[in-house]
């Protein structure tokens, strides 16, 4: 499989490795805005992001390699292309149930689990050993950070930010575009565009997206 990566910051270039590292496909462009003219490197290209229309040939993916939610979710809906062009990239030492269900163009990282009847959403990303548990509810564009857990039947808005070593307790909904800070323990649902923080959690600030 051929892979054009968006994004070529610090978030990218551990996709890359993880795609390198694995076998799952060969790198042909890294895309963004920092070559606006555009050159070839070692048999890769990199150019604007705008030229992943040019790009798209038979048996080539998108990965949308760009770690903060809301500017991976504007360059999605302004390059509207197929749902099914963004590729699912998944690290062979993650833990992916097979009901499992995970969203076009989503990323999980080494050592991540997702456990039974699990929903992720499109253009997510489970970071390092990060956990999402059963009949978990994931929205679109959602970061789950390195060792985060999602504990059993959680659910979740879209582009919602749980930060690193944060727990969500059974059952509790995350607010789109909700904020949950580092080392968070969550124990009450958490509205909209909050950041909340603490254990347990408490809202801090109200956010615009």
């Amino acid at each position: 499989m051929r892979l054009v990566i968006l994004g070529d910051g610090g978030h990218s270039r551990v996709i890359q490795d993880m795609i390198i590292s694995s076998g799952m496909g060969v790198i042909t462009a890294i895309l963004d805005d920092r070559y606006p003219t555009g050159f070839k490197d070692g048999g890769i290209v990199f150019a604007p992001i705008s030229f992943v229309h040019h790009l798209l040939k038979r048996n080539t993916r998108v990965v949308v390699a760009i770690g903060d939610n809301a500017i991976r979710q504007k360059i999605v809906q302004q390059l509207d292309l197929p749902p099914k062009v963004f590729a699912p990239i998944v690290h062979h030492t993650a833990v992916v149930s097979s009901s499992a269900d995970i969203g076009n163009g989503t990323v999980v990282m080494p050592y991540a689990v997702i456990n039974a009847r699990a929903q992720v959403g499109a253009q997510c990303i489970v970071n390092t050993r990060a956990t999402i548990e059963h009949d978990n509810e994931i929205g679109d564009y959602t970061h789950v950070s390195p060792s985060a857990t999602l504990a059993g039947s959680v659910s979740s808005g879209e582009g919602v930010h749980v930060g690193t070593s944060a727990i969500v307790i059974p059952g509790k909904h995350l607010g789109s575009w909700s904020v949950i800070g580092a080392g968070s323990t969550v124990i009450e649902h958490i509205p909209a565009f909050s950041k909340a923080v603490g254990s347990p959690t408490r809202i801090i600030e109200r956010i615009a997206k």
